[in-house]
């Protein structure tokens, strides 16, 4: 399930204790569907824009709390936050 993070215990960076952080790092090495991993800058722009998300700020942040991009509900934003989340859990991820 994409939204049940209650197993993962991430605490840094603006998250809230418990929150699972999205990183660059997660960005860049999420499964995509062209023949590199990961989204690209323009296109993570383009869906910070469409939802009001600051990405200057995400960039500087090194990330964004995955509710943030949950709450979008985007299919993309979800797809990135499973990512993380299996990430984490495997102990790849922050």
């Amino acid at each position: 399930m994409m939204d049940d993070l209650t197993d993962v215990t991430v605490t840094s960076d603006g998250a809230e204790p418990g929150e699972l952080f999205v990183t660059l790092e997660h960005l860049h090495s999420v499964p995509a569907w062209g023949s590199r991993p990961g989204y690209c800058h323009r296109g993570a722009r383009a869906l910070c824009a469409h939802y009001g998300l600051d990405w200057t700020e995400i960039v500087r942040a090194g990330g964004i709390p995955a509710g943030v991009l949950l709450a979008t509900g985007d299919a993309l934003a979800l797809h990135l936050v499973e990512h993380a989340r299996k990430e984490v859990t495997d102990g790849h991820g922050r």
